[in-house]
């Protein structure tokens, strides 16, 4: 493992619970980023979904704003703008007017998904197929945008220029891998859903990186999905709520979050079904010592720079006390690679 501190933060799709109001749900997001920033996490990014009655994530701009004017450091963004549904220019002078109100907190992930279905992607934007194909295009007119030297050109964002908000760039498979990799970004895989290609894509990356502008190393993130509790038991039926989620986008007939229950053989068979493991392979739960372990492993195999947790619960109160012990548990790692760096003459304590 390396001796540099693992950042840790949080994907929010504000999912809705049954019984709960999308009102209710955007204001435990506004409670859930306080709770974070208290608990030293790194960043709260959002992402964007369309055409759910169940997902609160579909302006993720205007919830970075919300979620920055409420919190004081703790920094804020996309996770991220899915970029062909929009213009780079539109998105430019969004991210470029966040950076003047809350300066020096504001990320932009940069996805090339459409975060919905086929005939919705098409209703937002009716060229939606040329610009996926476009992407690496796409994301070179936001860094146009962005840059001082685009004063003199004919069209500016003028809002953006000089900013300085980083780009990153996401992926759920090797292709985006290339991408960042060339541009010398950093780089965020959604391993919380896509595991397969996980450590494929982190092997590119770190093999093609060029070092930018930006970035003079690779800086990799990769999602997990996260459930701690004061037993494996009650943390396991929090894990049940995230499993029929998954089951109901792989049958197509997608709900609210539904409550923990019991972790039944029948839900085990079905988490060991191979669509359903493949998405939720790196789904940890468990106590305090349980999942440490397991993010321990994950870590030692990944090398990543930084983990994106998701923790979809249907109770408020269950997902803050998970974040709350997964802050205490990644604290007790990073003092123990400090201590062993120390220990090792490569750190003077």
């Amino acid at each position: 493992m390396k001796n540099d501190k693992i950042a840790y933060s949080i994907l929010e799709l504000a999912l809705v619970a049954k019984g709960s109001t999308i009102k209710q749900t955007l204001n435990n997001s506004l409670e859930l980023a306080k709770t974070a920033e208290a608990a030293g996490y790194t960043r709260f990014w959002f992402a964007e979904h369309h055409n759910s009655a169940y997902v609160g994530s579909n302006a993720p701009a205007l919830l970075i704003g919300y979620i920055a004017d409420n919190t004081n450091k703790i920094r804020v963004g996309s996770g991220g703008v899915m970029l062909p549904n929009h213009s780079p220019l539109v998105v430019a002078e969004q991210f470029g007017t966040l950076a003047h109100l809350y300066p020096g907190r504001i990320d932009l992930g940069l996805g090339r998904a459409p975060g919905t279905d086929t005939d919705t992607a098409q209703a937002i934007r009716s060229d939606f197929m040329r610009a996926a194909q476009s992407f690496p295009q796409e994301v070179a007119k936001i860094q146009h945008y962005f840059d001082e030297a685009n004063q003199s050109s004919k069209v500016r964002a003028a809002i953006a220029e000089g900013t300085g908000v980083p780009i990153y760039i996401l992926g759920s498979s090797t292709d985006s891998a290339h991408l960042a990799a060339k541009e010398g970004l950093p780089y965020a895989f959604a391993s919380h859903f896509a595991s397969t290609h996980l450590l494929e894509a982190l092997d590119i990356y770190r093999s093609e990186f060029q070092p930018s502008k930006f970035l003079d190393k690779p800086y990799t993130m990769a999602g997990i999905n996260v459930f701690v509790a004061d037993t494996n038991e009650q943390a396991e039926g929090l894990l049940t709520t995230l499993i029929k989620m998954f089951v109901g986008v792989l049958t197509g007939k997608s709900d609210a979050l539904q409550p923990p229950a019991e972790l039944t053989d029948d839900l085990r068979e079905i988490l060991r079904h191979p669509a359903v493991h493949q998405m939720l392979k790196y789904s940890f739960a468990g106590t305090k010592a349980t999942v440490k372990e397991q993010i321990t492993d994950f870590l030692e195999k990944t090398k990543v720079d930084e983990l994106i947790t998701t923790s979809p619960t249907f109770s408020i109160d269950d997902r803050l006390k998970s974040i709350r012990l997964f802050a205490e548990l990644m604290d007790e790692i990073n003092q123990h690679n400090y201590m062993s760096a120390a220990q090792a003459g490569n750190l003077s304590v």
